[in-house]
């Protein structure tokens, strides 16, 4: 089974994570946005989550990830029941 390696930032509302994706279009760091912006536990480790498979994350989550090539990241936020998710693919 193939794994990929994603970080993400968590926000509370569309708004938000759109302002956070355009930041990282002006040349903010995803990292530094993590630590500072989003909702997860994982935000204090830049956003990382590791290695993950399929059928491991939540169904919108997964489809977004896996959709992208190294170092893409999302162009809209996507929605889950936890929240609004800013994607990176990190591997």
């Amino acid at each position: 089974m193939s794994k990929i390696q994603a970080s993400h930032i968590l926000c509370r509302t569309k708004p938000e994570a759109e302002e956070v994706i355009r930041k990282l279009e002006a040349g903010d760091s995803f990292e530094k946005l993590a630590k500072e912006r989003s909702t997860c536990p994982s935000g204090k480790r830049g956003g990382a989550l590791g290695k993950f498979g399929k059928g491991q994350m939540v169904r919108e989550f997964e489809r977004a990830a896996f959709k992208l090539k190294k170092g893409e990241v999302t162009k809209e936020p996507v929605k889950t029941r936890f929240g609004w998710h800013v994607i990176k693919r990190t591997g």
